[in-house]
């Protein structure tokens, strides 16, 4: 009998996250101030993180240990399961091995409490009361949602509005747990009030709701900003899934050829991919290809570039070198919430500056068309956001079959999408409109790039 799962024991769940600034090329250049354009110090970053949070952020220290509270949420999902996907692999024809890290097994159906939970944590321990954050697609915002309500805090979540408009069950899942959720933009802000009024049909957009989250932190005692991707310190906490990967690939005597992972801000395709690239960095695995898929409508990576840009519409947060639409950018109406950032995490853009990863962009209609062939393969409707990754995965697997090469592929199943069945309908209807790349656009929100020295 072939091991279609393979487990680790919950002794196994990693008791440190791994922190790859220690070993990049160069590490990113410091964040600036949103007004002075100078190096923030750890002082400006206090009105909106707890100050763990910001040692996290800046430490140089390759291991960090996870307290055991987290550890005791984190046992409620993992270690999560490690798969191989036999029957897609039989449906494509192709002699490559697919496998698969499945995040969807944890409470909100996507890797982002791995970090909620720790920045929850955190900020209880530091007294706070009251979390403040955005949300593209939800999962973000339902993660958090649940990480305060194991906390005892209260949640204010910002949630995009064509996505809170697209996806009401999220609101539904965010409000089961106590939070509060509003589509961004909102009258409860001032940035959301200005917008507003200018653009009243504005379908919002997540730079939009991180100002307004951001807002909501500074003006509220007891609260503080949580955020779900793009910045170190949750990149690092999303590192279990790639130890617990490696250690599962082990077990079954491979290693991968091809790692393949969505990116939005990073946070998923940083957990999964980081803990193997110090291999790659330090020469143990030289040949080790990675892939970072993005949507056409949204492709930071691949249409970006790399330049210092605030991380939020209203210019409230910190100005970071990264990969950039611009932070005036409103991206396309698509499914895939998750992936409509303008940026994308310093991290990851250092390794693609360095042509250590690759990327590569689709559109909606291919991405559901590799999402609906998994499922009816292997039985698992994922979110529009993993489909990006699905799209990289059959398209390395389809090159197998033609070159005859059995490579070992392992991608991110980042999260379900029982949520997301709009864009599945949309699909399979024939109606799911894809949006072309708007060159003028973005041309026009890179001019707005602020001059730092």
């Amino acid at each position: 009998m072939k091991d279609v799962k393979i487990f680790l024991p919950e002794s196994d769940i990693p008791t440190q996250w791994y922190n790859i600034l220690p070993d990049l090329p160069a590490p990113p250049p410091p964040y600036r101030h949103p007004v002075t354009l100078e190096p923030m110090t750890p002082q400006d970053l206090m009105p909106v993180f707890p100050m763990e949070i910001i040692k996290q952020e800046v430490s140089m220290e390759r291991w960090i240990d996870i307290p055991d509270e987290v550890l005791d949420i984190y046992r409620l999902w993992r270690p999560s399961p490690l798969y191989r996907a036999y029957k897609w692999e039989k449906a494509l024809d192709t002699p490559a091995k697919i496998y698969y890290k499945w995040e969807g097994v944890s409470p909100a159906g996507s890797h982002k409490p791995n970090t909620a939970v720790a920045q929850a944590y955190y900020n209880k321990k530091e007294g706070q009361t009251r979390l403040a954050t955005e949300t593209g697609a939800g999962q973000w915002g339902s993660a958090l949602a649940l990480a305060c309500r194991m906390f005892d805090m209260e949640c204010k979540v910002y949630m995009v509005r064509v996505s809170y408009d697209q996806k009401p069950y999220r609101r539904i899942l965010m409000e089961t747990w106590g939070a509060t959720c509003v589509p961004s933009p909102s009258p409860d802000t001032q940035v959301g009030r200005q917008t507003l009024e200018k653009y009243p049909d504005h379908p919002g957009s997540l730079g939009l709701a991180i100002s307004e989250a951001l807002e909501d932190a500074v003006t509220h005692d007891g609260t503080k900003y949580s955020l779900g991707s793009v910045v170190n310190h949750v990149l690092m906490h999303q590192t279990v899934i790639g130890l617990e990967a490696k250690k599962q690939m082990e077990m079954v005597g491979e290693y991968p050829d091809v790692l393949v992972a969505c990116v939005g801000g990073g946070s998923n395709f940083g957990g999964l991919v980081l803990p193997f690239m110090k291999d790659k960095l330090d020469g143990t695995r030289p040949n080790l290809r990675v892939l970072a898929t993005e949507p056409m409508a949204c492709p930071s990576l691949t249409k970006g570039l790399y330049a210092f840009d605030w991380g939020d519409t209203a210019k409230m947060g910190p100005v970071a070198k990264m990969y950039t639409l611009g932070h005036d950018f409103a991206p396309a109406r698509i499914h895939a919430g998750g992936l409509r950032y303008h940026g994308m995490a310093p991290i990851i853009s250092v390794l693609y500056d360095q042509k250590l990863i690759e990327a590569a962009a689709y559109y909606q209609n291919a991405i559901f068309e590799a999402a609906v062939s998994f499922a009816r393969a292997e039985g698992f409707v994922m979110a529009p956001e993993t489909a990006h990754a699905l799209r990289g995965v059959m398209e390395e697997a389809l090159k197998c079959r033609e070159s005859g090469e059995s490579k070992v592929i392992l991608f991110n199943a980042s999260g379900h999408g029982h949520f997301d069945l709009a864009g599945y309908q949309a699909y399979l209807s024939g109606q799911l409109q894809d949006y072309a790349y708007p060159e003028e656009k973005v041309q026009e929100a890179l001019q707005s790039l602020p001059k730092v020295k």
